[in-house]
């Protein structure tokens, strides 16, 4: 059997962590067993969904990388196959007609809540012959009235329901668009999914899927439902949490590599590994072994793992997403060092892409003024020689590596008699504007010669004039 599982969602909405998760361990799951893995848009409600949202879902899963082997579909455009089986099965009495009106169908509500008894519809038109032009007429699917429907839960264990307590669903409105339950039923089966992952909200919608597969004489799909994400207060995960568009998350500059690694730990462990390369997630990745729990995001923790991940990630590939930040920030990247030396200078102290490409701006373009706190504690007449015996050591180098500038400073420091931490700061202060940046000869490295002999001038000449004043 070919593993094929699918992630399908409502275009209602943008693409949040929960629907994310689903769609990274169904991802996972095709990937590690060599199957398929389908993307499917269920974008029946037209009052709701949207072409804009559509967009986000395509372009929140392109961004992670969770390539898609077949789709996307869209229920819109199925309409016509769903109506098809429905006539089907009002032949074969697996299906009726309903002609109850809204405000009967209320009222009849109202009085089971009253009574405390089952709540839901009360089949009265199971047997009756209404014809296809009543008013206002609905199919509803013919549900077996008595037995259980067993879902053998990949993630859960053993699930039982009554079908004495399920009421028949209605497949058809009255204008003629079919409903969710029945698309879902129809788009499973003949997309032939082997695995069906999804959140354990959708679990009471099981046993009626069930049924109408059964009424199709389809083999029925594995199913694993996925305990919810609640935020770090045990609330259900909502915006002010962190359920936002997956693609705020890119503008932050976080990771998708990171975000996969975090997000495949909200349910799943391997030991008491926390990073984890996509590959190694394929390999080792079993939805058998998600925990039945609810599992709590943790901002903190994600951002720490986007850090991990710049630090361990492959250089080349993290400057890569670099530089659109660098351009959103305003830079040029060809106007200063390239990319790949930026984030080996900067990984082990930048938490995100975004900080990054703002803690890098002095190398590619030039600073307005010394931050003032800097350029007093550090720009003082007491270094105005060392300055300039710097600046002509630099002005002479050929090789401009991060060895030959530790040198030349190293030399400078040691004819004046001072330590190089005494010496480096000035240097960083004229060379950056700041206080805080990498090891000097890596700084001085990246900012380039021209930049720095300028800067160092301008230095220099800022503590002349302080000092004549």
């Amino acid at each position: 059997m070919t593993v094929r599982t699918r992630f399908a969602p409502s275009p209602t909405g943008v693409l949040h962590l929960g629907s994310v998760r689903t769609a990274l361990f169904s991802w996972l799951y095709a990937r590690r067993f060599k199957g398929e893995f389908i993307l499917r848009i269920e974008d029946t409600d037209k009052a709701r969904s949207t072409q804009e949202n559509v967009s986000a879902i395509l372009e929140g899963i392109s961004w992670l990388g969770l390539d898609v082997d077949d789709g996307p579909h869209h229920q819109s455009q199925r309409f016509v196959r769903y109506l098809e089986v429905a006539e089907k099965w009002l032949e074969q009495g697996k299906a009726y007609r309903c002609d109850c009106s809204r405000q009967k169908l209320e009222e009849r509500r109202a009085a089971q809540i009253a009574s405390g008894g089952k709540v839901g519809y009360d089949g009265r038109c199971r047997d009756r012959a209404i014809s296809a032009d009543a008013v206002d007429s609905v199919v509803r699917f013919k549900n077996p009235l008595e037995g259980q429907v067993v879902v053998e839960d990949a993630v859960r264990g053993e699930v039982v329901f009554e079908n004495s307590q399920l009421d028949d669903l209605v497949i058809v409105r009255s204008d003629q668009t079919p409903t969710y339950n029945f698309c879902v039923v129809i788009d499973d089966s003949d997309m032939r999914i082997s695995h069906v992952i999804r959140g354990d909200d959708h679990l009471n919608n099981t046993p009626r899927q069930i049924n109408m597969l059964r009424a199709l004489r389809v083999e029925l799909p594995v199913y694993a439902h996925l305990p919810m994400i609640l935020g770090p207060d045990g609330a259900k995960l909502s915006k002010r949490h962190g359920a936002v568009d997956i693609r705020e998350y890119k503008e932050q500059g976080y990771l998708p590599e990171a975000m996969l690694n975090y997000l495949v730990r909200l349910g799943w462990s391997h030991g008491d590994q926390e990073l984890f390369a996509v590959d190694e997630m394929i390999r080792l990745f079993d939805i058998t072994d998600v925990n039945q729990s609810a599992s709590s995001f943790n901002p903190e923790k994600l951002l720490w793992l986007n850090q991990q991940h710049i630090k361990t990630g492959n250089a080349a590939g993290v400057a890569d997403q670099l530089v659109p930040y660098l351009v959103q920030a305003g830079l040029d990247p060809a106007k200063g060092p390239n990319p790949e030396d930026v984030v080996i200078a900067y990984r082990e102290r930048a938490e995100t892409l975004k900080e990054m490409a703002a803690s890098a701006r002095y190398c590619y373009e030039d600073f307005d003024a010394i931050d003032p706190k800097a350029a007093k504690k550090n720009l003082r007449p007491v270094v105005l020689e060392p300055l300039r015996e710097v600046r002509e050591k630099l002005s002479d180098l050929d090789d401009w590596s991060g060895e030959a500038i530790a040198a030349a400073i190293q030399e400078v420091a040691a004819s004046f008699e001072i330590n190089m931490g005494k010496l480096g700061q000035p240097i960083r202060v004229a060379v950056t504007g700041g206080a805080v940046s990498p090891p000097i000869d890596v700084t001085v490295q990246l900012v380039g010669k021209k930049r720095v002999l300028e800067r160092l001038d301008a230095a220099i000449t800022f503590i002349e004039e302080r000092a004549a004043a």
